[in-house]
């Protein structure tokens, strides 16, 4: 496969890196092109603009993960185990970009809804998009968990959001301290959160 025909999915490697590791605002289309090997001609061919650049590739990346969430909060897999493989997941995935670039980057979806929650209503209501598809894979997880009394009946949306709140507040710690370790209470605080009645194996 040549340059030319993969170049709207290297704009999207790229375009999803730099805003990671900098930030929406700072990340122009000149260095999005030149980190992607892509004509800026060629860059307007694909997308409109640059916000339309990032909806596509925040669109690319759920696409990529989904089967990573399909996998881990199957139905078959004990609904406590679901939760631990998701800390698990984003433990590695920070662990991972830390080591890649340096720096711990957070959370990529909330970092660009807090820079332009505000700003920009497409990308603001994209990422609250985002934030439901998690949430429905955690609701779930906890309902099956209820059904077990492996935690305490609650409110299994509410729960959701309380345990998807808590991971990005451990990601937001992590990446202003600079410092993956941070994460390594992950586990524990949901399991807290959870109230757990059942030792989850470490």
């Amino acid at each position: 496969m040549g340059r030319t025909s993969d170049a709207r999915e290297r704009l999207l490697e790229a375009a999803f890196d730099l805003i990671w590791t900098n930030s929406y605002g700072s990340v122009g289309v000149d260095q999005i092109c030149d980190k992607a090997g892509v004509k800026k001609g060629s860059f307007y061919h694909f997308f409109p603009s640059k916000a339309d650049l990032a909806l596509a590739t925040f669109e690319d990346q759920w696409a990529k993960r989904r089967p990573d969430f399909d996998a881990m909060f199957s139905p078959v897999v004990p609904p406590l185990e679901r939760i631990d493989r998701w800390c698990a997941f984003i433990v590695g995935i920070q662990r991972d970009m830390a080591k890649r670039f340096g720096q711990v980057c957070g959370c990529p979806f909330v970092n660009l809804a807090s820079e332009l929650g505000t700003r920009d209503e497409r990308l603001r209501d994209k990422m609250a998009e985002f934030f439901a598809r998690g949430q429905r894979y955690l609701r779930s997880a906890l309902r099956d968990a209820m059904d077990a009394r492996l935690i305490p009946a609650e409110d299994p949306a509410r729960l959701a959001r309380m345990l998807h709140a808590l991971s990005l507040g451990y990601q937001v710690h992590a990446k202003v301290e600079n410092d993956a370790s941070r994460l390594d209470g992950l586990a524990s605080a949901v399991r807290r959160l959870l109230d757990v009645r059942e030792t989850i194996a470490d």
